[in-house]
């Protein structure tokens, strides 16, 4: 819960913001998002050692998987989910 509670948080930031805003915080804005991640990124660790994850093994099959089911030649530019591709 604390995690979605700071992810949250972070979203704050960019709410009313455009993407090219987003990609061009001001300094003390980019500090405050930093601190946002980081609070986000010590609950996960957290979670994870309580769990016995191993964060790194676990997004390296995170990212195979996905490459399965969204081939970059296949979906690039295309927001649909996997499967809601035909056949």
């Amino acid at each position: 819960m604390a995690t979605a509670v700071e992810a949250a948080e972070l979203l704050e930031h960019f709410q009313w913001l455009t993407e090219e805003q987003s990609k061009n915080l001001k300094p003390e804005k980019l500090a405050k998002v930093a601190e946002e991640i980081a609070d986000i990124q010590v609950y996960l660790i957290r979670m994870a050692d309580k769990l016995n994850i191993d964060i790194l093994e676990s997004v390296r099959a995170k990212i195979k998987q996905n490459a399965a089911k969204y081939p970059a030649d296949k979906v690039r530019g295309d927001a649909r989910k996997y499967n809601e591709y035909p056949g």
